[in-house]
C-alpha cells in the first residue's frame, strides 16, 4: 500500500486510510510583466529583483477512503483526524520517498460514501519546493539514503587551519546557508568575501544556487555550514 506520512502520523497504519488519488500540485512561477508604451510586447521583469525565478505556493490534494461500517465510527475517526491534522503546518512524506519532504498547512474534509465506507480529503497549501529530509548538519543513516537522487552532505565541525575549500552541490532552490564558527573567520564565494563572527550567523548576500558552489574559508577554528536543498 502506498502510504502517506503527515507529521508524526502514518495515515495507513494510524487510521487505515487507503489512498485513492494524489495530486502533488504544480508551483506557479511568479511572473511579472510590465507594459511600456511604444514597446512591442511586455517587459519581463520576473528576475529583475532577485536574479532568479520565484514560485508561489501550490495545493497538494490527497483523497482516501476507509472502512468504518457505521456513522458513529465515521464521526469518531473523522474527529480524531481533524484534531491531529486540521489547520496545522506539517511535513508530508509521500510513499517510501527517502530524499525529500513537502511542508504546508493542512485542511481536512470528510463525508460518508455509503454504510461501509467513508472518504477523507486532505489539502495541503504547500511551499513550492520540496526539501531534503536532512540538513547538512543533521545525522543520517545509510538506510535513509537514495542512490538515485540523494546527496551526502557532511558540513559539520569542519576544521579550518589557515584555509579550507568546501564544495556544495546546490539544488534548484536558492539557499542562504547558516554558519556556526568557533572563532571569527572569513568566507569567499564567487569572488566576494564575507566576514563571519564567532557563533551562528548568516551572510544575506551569500546565496547558493543550483550547481557547484565553492566556499573558501580563511582563519583558524571549526565551522559548520547548515544547508538544506530544495527541488521543484
Amino acid at each position: 500500500m502506498f502510504d502517506i506520512q503527515i507529521g508524526e502520523y502514518s495515515l495507513s497504519s494510524k487510521w487505515g486510510l487507503r489512498l485513492l488519488d494524489l495530486e502533488p500540485g504544480s508551483p506557479e512561477a511568479d511572473i511579472k510583466l510590465k507594459e511600456i508604451p511604444g514597446r512591442n510586447g511586455n517587459l519581463d521583469i520576473t528576475e529583475a529583483q532577485t536574479g532568479y525565478t520565484t514560485y508561489k505556493n501550490t495545493s497538494m490534494k490527497l483523497t482516501f477512503d476507509f472502512v468504518d461500517g457505521d456513522y458513529g465510527t465515521w464521526l469518531r475517526k473523522g474527529s480524531e483526524i481533524f484534531n491531529a491534522l486540521h489547520g496545522k503546518r506539517e511535513k508530508v512524506i509521500l510513499g517510501n520517498e527517502k530524499t525529500f519532504y513537502y511542508e504546508g498547512r493542512i485542511s481536512v474534509n470528510t463525508n460518508k460514501i455509503n454504510k461501509q465506507f467513508s472518504k477523507i480529503e486532505i489539502e495541503v497549501n504547500r511551499d513550492p519546493y520540496k526539501y531534503e529530509k536532512y540538513s547538512s548538519t543533521e545525522d543520517w543513516l545509510w538506510d535513509d539514503f537514495s542512490f538515485e537522487d540523494g546527496i551526502i552532505r557532511e558540513y559539520k565541525d569542519l576544521v579550518v587551519s589557515g584555509s579550507l575549500e568546501l564544495h556544495i552541490p546546490g539544488r534548484s532552490m536558492p539557499v542562504i546557508p547558516e554558519f556556526e564558527c568557533s572563532a571569527s573567520m572569513s568566507v569567499t564565494h564567487n569572488g566576494k568575501m564575507f566576514s563571519l563572527p564567532a557563533g551562528r550567523s548568516k551572510a544575506p548576500d551569500l546565496l547558493l544556487m543550483e550547481g557547484d558552489n565553492v566556499l573558501t574559508f580563511s582563519g583558524n577554528g571549526t565551522v559548520s555550514v547548515e544547508y538544506r536543498g530544495g527541488s521543484l
